[in-house]
């Protein structure tokens, strides 16, 4: 994870990765320690939603549940929502200008994810994430990627266009409101920060840090996600094995 300082190079070339480095990977398995060390904190002038929206995310914590033991491999940082909040209200401005929510993508899983070009671990996990939109992006899950750069000065396209991210879509939040409300609600503390949100714009999980998001281990926990009824027959059909084995 990353300070909170705009003042990266704007035009240094990159070099298109598929998967983040071991130096990377190690940091976010060192997450959760490093957490309540995070270096992002932007106090005050910024804001963000004053008020959660009242809905009610009873519903996704069985989905949550599924998807614990899927957070392994490299996506063992990812923690299940225990208690699932709801994030639709987040907003963002989307490529033409206009502005958007993430309730704007009811009905799909979304893997929305906050991400800086002063972030290092952030530029590392785009090209994954490009390809994880590639992959699995269409009706029923998208890839939410929000540039959070406060300097509207092209750095951001820039980088997108120089590391060949060709398939996420360019959505900005200048003011970091999005940031500053995930962190209200003990969702962000540094970049990159990664929910997975439900079609009802319910928090299912996060992941704190960096992650090889086009790796089968990721693919594999958005696909309980996306099924999770099928997921908790798996595991229940699994536990009957068990137990009748050991008779």
């Amino acid at each position: 994870m990353s300070d909170a300082d705009d003042s990266g190079p704007a035009g240094a070339t990159v070099k298109r990765r598929r998967r983040p480095s071991f130096k990377i990977l190690a940091i976010a398995a060192l997450a959760g320690v490093l957490a309540g060390l995070a270096a992002v904190y932007v106090m005050g002038g910024f804001g963000g939603n004053e008020e959660q929206t009242a809905v009610s995310c009873e519903g996704a914590a069985t989905t949550a549940a599924v998807l614990r033991p899927a957070a392994r491999g490299e996506v063992a940082a990812f923690t299940p929502a225990a208690s699932p909040v709801y994030v639709g209200d987040l907003a963002f401005v989307r490529p033409d200008g206009s502005p958007g929510t993430v309730a704007d993508f009811a009905g799909k899983t979304v893997l929305l994810n906050l991400w800086a070009t002063w972030c290092a671990p952030c530029r590392e996990e785009m090209p994954a994430l490009d390809d994880l939109q590639a992959s699995l992006g269409g009706p029923a899950f998208e890839v939410v990627a929000i540039n959070v750069d406060t300097r509207d000065d092209g750095r951001d396209a820039r980088f997108l266009e120089e590391a060949d991210i060709t398939s996420l879509a360019r959505y900005v939040d200048r003011t970091m409101a999005v940031f500053n409300t995930l962190k209200g609600r003990a969702l962000a503390v540094g970049m990159p920060t990664t929910l997975l949100v439900d079609g009802s714009g319910c928090q299912l999980g996060v992941l704190h840090g960096p992650a090889a998001w086009d790796s089968a281990d990721a693919k594999a926990l958005i696909g309980r996600a996306l099924d999770p009824e099928a997921a908790a027959a798996e595991a229940a059909e699994g536990a009957e094995k068990a137990s009748g084995s050991g008779h």
